[in-house]
């Protein structure tokens, strides 16, 4: 593991409008550790022994039923932080967490992460308004898993994916984040076979088409009118 530099930690929401002497001691306590894709960062059940932030890749953070199913609770990214409520708290994670893709991660040990909270206010402050956003999230997102119909659920997530991390190429949007069929039916709350449906579908009817490394979303216009649907 490495020691961040400034500019890395200002890149991250909680610690981008603390002054420099603060962010100077959030350095020699937090450590820079980085996964391939596919490897656990921490288990459910697990002692959450730090508090964790994404500094670049993607991650899900997924539950396992009694069945061996797997639940996506949902995909982080840059910014993140990860379990910080378990942290907080000093109980074992309530879920796992793996990256999608190759990961870089800020660790800082729980007993340095309480005595920086405890010395710094802003710090304590910026915490709690990410919490809050991921809250508000997490509340939308049950609301549509109860309310709204399957492909409007596929259509939304994937205009979310496109604002977060697609670009523009080929005169479309692509998202590199390859997801296989469980992983849709997971982060919409449906069965894989409805998943495999819904994207033949829409493979043929050219909106959005499954590549190797990502999704490529054809046209968008059809995905807002699915998900107002």
């Amino acid at each position: 593991m490495s020691v961040p530099d400034d500019d890395l930690l200002r890149r991250i929401p909680l610690l981008r409008r603390l002054p420099p002497a603060l962010r100077a001691r959030v350095a020699e306590v937090a450590r820079l550790k980085d996964y391939d894709r596919g490897q656990l960062i921490f288990s459910e059940g697990e002692p959450s022994d730090a508090f964790i932030t994404i500094v670049q890749g993607r991650v899900k953070v997924f539950k396992s039923t009694p069945a061996g199913k797997e639940i996506i609770l949902e995909i982080f990214g840059g910014g993140d932080p990860l379990g910080a409520v378990a942290v907080y708290e000093s109980m074992p994670f309530p879920a796992s967490a793996l990256t999608l893709e190759p990961t870089q991660i800020l660790r800082i040990e729980q007993a340095a992460f309480f005595r920086l909270l405890e010395s710094e206010p802003a710090i304590v402050r910026g915490l709690l308004s990410g919490l809050t956003l991921r809250l508000a999230e997490l509340t939308r997102r049950l609301a549509e898993l109860t309310g709204a119909r399957v492909e409007a659920r596929f259509a939304r997530l994937f205009l979310k994916l496109c604002e977060q991390i697609g670009r523009a190429e080929r005169g479309a949007t692509f998202v590199p984040m390859p997801l296989a069929r469980q992983e849709l039916a997971d982060l919409t709350g449906t069965t894989i076979e409805t998943a495999i449906r819904i994207m033949s579908r829409w493979q043929k009817e050219d909106v959005v088409h499954t590549e190797k490394d990502g999704f490529l979303i054809l046209d968008r216009p059809a995905l807002d009118e699915a998900a107002a649907s």
